[in-house]
């Protein structure tokens, strides 16, 4: 059997769930036969759970070489898992190259940018997948179905929550996300999930956005308002620390692909998240029309007590809700270390579902209140990652559901976080069409 030749682009820690794929599951018909990434220790770091897994060394890389990369490895596909403003150029380089592209949400973080792929794709036509992993989790999956077969009618309005707690939420706030000339902010690098979501729920695309929002809890000025004492410029230290700091040294996994990698970058992974130069939000809220009449008002808060999201659909035969505690809070141990909630088995009755659950209803007019079954599987998101890499490695089947995403989904996604960092800064409502990509003109 002849196996398909992938180059992975980027070596965070993203590019896990990929390199396991490739290793395990999808090792007969896949291989990684080569690295491109700047930094010699997470380079090595992935080549060697590719030989760990008894499969040939992959070569190494600079990302300068990227195309002689491709044609002296005769690379069939690649996976880029860089960071969010380097997609663009590296979807370009490796299609001109004669690669197909698989690529972490976001597609990229500006209007510029994704007018360069549009171009690409057009010049090339070359394949560009997006890993849309939130469509396969069998609670999204299920509100898709109920709205697809028209259990409330047309769809009228959009009511999303979505709440990041201080373990993840903060940790936004101490990488590179924090800039966001980095990942266009968490509109777009966080949120992008969110309005593919919305998008493919109600089967519309984006026209109209307004957005409110800014720094309110993070950063050295909200810190010194509220009185909050200064933290040390990282969270790896000695001595005594704070619940909001990362000490490296606690995550063997990240001590290997950062504390033992920065001396060749440079790149901090645990800085204060009450110090300067924090230029994303950790409030916004939004305003958004659809192509189908539809509107979505949409709020995220990135210092949460508890992680989750809400969303109420509301239709012209009824209304459905899906309330869904990922994870019901975030306790301190007695050295100041953020653990995560105990309470981690999800549970039927109402009292519990706060501590942690999932919970699909669904009430139409002149009706009682039906609670919708969610099936899930084992693994991450329900199963839901394991149906992703399905569709990646195997190519997607016929599913009923449209959930394989393509880079004309990731476009809808990020044009409305676009648009609303652009309303950020004009202070007045976004057209999409505005935005540049001819695919948007046409919305």
């Amino acid at each position: 059997m002849t196996r398909t030749r992938y180059a992975l682009v980027g070596a965070g820690h993203r590019a896990q769930m990929y390199v396991g794929a490739i290793t395990g599951t999808y090792a007969e018909s896949a291989e990684l036969v080569a690295i491109c990434e700047p930094n010699p220790v997470r380079a090595q770091h992935y080549a060697d759970a590719v030989t760990a897994a008894g499969q040939a060394a992959p070569s190494l890389w600079q990302p300068d070489d990227l195309e002689r990369m491709i044609s002296a490895e005769r690379v069939e596909r690649v996976i880029i898992c860089a960071r969010d403003d380097q997609h663009a150029p590296l979807i370009v380089r490796a299609l001109d190259a004669g690669a197909d592209v698989v690529v972490e949400k976001p597609l990229t973080i500006d209007a510029a940018s994704a007018t360069a792929i549009e171009d690409a794709v057009a010049r090339t036509g070359g394949n560009v997948v997006l890993t849309f992993n939130y469509r396969y989790s069998p609670r999204n999956s299920a509100l898709r179905e109920l709205i697809q077969g028209g259990g409330i009618g047309d769809v009228t309005s959009v009511e999303f929550q979505w709440m990041l707690d201080t373990k993840h939420g903060a940790d936004y706030f101490r990488r590179w996300h924090r800039s966001k000339a980095n990942s266009g902010g968490l509109l777009v690098h966080k949120s992008s999930h969110h309005f593919d979501l919305v998008n493919w729920w109600i089967a519309s695309t984006p026209t109209r956005v307004f957005a409110s929002g800014g720094l309110r809890f993070y950063g050295a000025d909200q810190a010194i308002r509220r009185g909050v004492a200064a933290l040390p410029a990282r969270g790896t230290h000695d001595g005594a620390h704070d619940a909001f700091e990362l000490d490296l040294r606690d995550d063997v996994r990240l001590t290997q692909l950062y504390l033992e990698a920065e001396q060749h970058d440079g790149y901090i992974r645990d800085q204060s998240v009450f110090g300067e130069g924090i230029t994303i939000e950790d409030n916004l809220a939004l305003v958004v029309d659809y192509a189908s009449g539809a509107t979505m008002s949409y709020s995220l808060n990135a210092h949460a007590p508890w992680e989750g999201y809400r969303v109420a659909v509301n239709g012209t035969l009824g209304r459905a809700e899906l309330d869904v505690v990922e994870r019901s809070a975030v306790l301190i141990d007695t050295e100041l270390h953020p653990v995560l909630d105990p309470s981690a088995t999800a549970v039927d009755s109402d009292d519990a579902l706060r501590r942690h659950g999932e919970r699909l209803i669904v009430q139409r007019h002149w009706e009682e209140a039906v609670e919708v079954p969610i099936i899930t599987g084992e693994g991450s998101h329900g199963g839901g990652d394991a149906l992703l890499l399905r569709d990646v490695f195997e190519g997607p089947g016929d599913d009923p559901l449209a959930r394989p995403a393509d880079w004309t989904d990731g476009l809808h996604s990020i044009a409305v976080g676009i648009a609303g960092n652009r309303s950020l800064e004009t202070g007045q409502a976004v057209r999409i069409t505005d935005l540049g990509p001819r695919l948007l003109a046409q919305s």
